[in-house]
């Protein structure tokens, strides 16, 4: 259930409220809005009526929660979420680009496109410093040493650094160097690291898995946002069907449906959807209209030598007229049409 605090309500009247929870073994979340405070109690109607609630000083009143997903769920909170990384907003009204190359390689490659990244306006650089690649015999990553080199770049260009933990055993070092941690595709259901993503004191990119429903992949949202953390973005990545024209299939169609079942930023990622540089600005485009809060982009200064995923790779110039091109269309759905309704 959703407990819906009045807005004039005391932090002893909250308190209470939190005491029979805790008393009746239950196991909530707070969350502070602007409007008023509110708080989400998984599974509470199993052990009190919302009759034993709604009377208690403070309280507003007590909605069920019908969705699977208690704690993802639209249901459970007012408003959308809005998670800050580094004081960009992803859910907010602005698009959110996150760019950069596949893996760490070396300093000079980071440094090269870290620095048209930043120039491009792009607050927030994405690369992998541990790579889980489907060879063994494929390029790996450069691990603590790639951390390191992130770090120097956030210093150098002051951008936000988006990286990928791959395990529980390397986590820590993951978290202390990233802004925000990156579950891959092939560990959304690697119950265990979700679990840890929900200890960390960094936001959460959840990717979709290549064969997951929407409902797995919320289920998989609810393993981190059930151990409290709750600045979580969902990505979607395409996924595995029959078609051989591209690396994987971009479903569109994945981001207005998680969008009205969830409260949760969606964002796309056009690179792995496609595998195929020509396909990644139209398909970036079809994600952010949509309407996903932002795009997870691949880019590298040169891509043909680049040491994993070269082929989805944009080159600079392709990639500053995305950023251009994704603002326009991301602007046009904010203007009203001559009916007065909104794009």
């Amino acid at each position: 259930m959703l407990i819906l605090m009045e807005p004039s309500a005391t932090p002893d009247q909250v308190r209470e409220v939190l005491a029979l929870l805790e008393a009746s073994g239950i196991r909530c979340q707070v969350n502070q809005a602007p409007e008023a405070l509110s708080i989400v109690a998984p599974h509470a109607s199993q052990a009190l009526k919302p009759d034993r609630i709604e009377p208690m000083a403070g309280v507003r009143r007590v909605v069920p929660i019908t969705s699977p997903f208690k704690l993802a769920s639209a249901d459970s909170v007012t408003g959308r979420t809005v998670v800050d990384v580094r004081g960009i907003g992803i859910g907010g009204p602005e698009l959110v680009l996150v760019a950069g190359p596949c893996g760490v390689e070396t300093r000079e490659q980071l440094f090269t496109v870290a620095r048209y990244v930043a120039e491009a306006g792009v607050k927030l650089l994405r690369a992998g410093a541990f790579k889980p690649r489907t060879s063994p015999y494929a390029f790996q990553g450069l691990g603590l040493e790639g951390l390191r080199l992130l770090e120097e770049a956030r210093a150098e260009f002051g951008l936000g650094i988006v990286t990928e933990a791959t395990e529980v055993e390397t986590f820590d070092d993951v978290e202390r160097s990233a802004d925000m941690i990156q579950i891959g595709a092939r560990n959304m259901q690697n119950f265990a690291l979700l679990r840890r993503a929900g200890r960390a004191g960094k936001p959460v990119l959840l990717k979709r898995g290549p064969s997951a429903t929407l409902d797995e992949w919320l289920y998989a949202a609810e393993y981190v946002l059930g151990e409290g953390n709750r600045n979580v973005v969902l990505c979607e990545r395409g996924i595995r069907t029959w078609s051989d024209h591209a690396r994987n299939t971009l479903d569109v169609s994945v981001v207005p449906a998680a969008k009205a079942l969830t409260h949760l930023p969606v964002m796309v990622d056009p690179s792995h959807a496609t595998g195929r540089r020509d396909l990644v600005i139209p398909c970036a485009l079809a994600g952010v209209a949509a309407g996903a809060d932002g795009l997870l982009v691949e880019t590298h200064c040169h891509p043909e030598k680049a040491l994993s995923d070269g082929p989805q790779a944009l080159l600079p110039s392709d990639f500053i007229r995305l950023v251009e091109r994704a603002q326009a269309v991301h602007h046009a759905l904010q203007l009203p049409t001559a009916t007065g309704l909104w794009l």
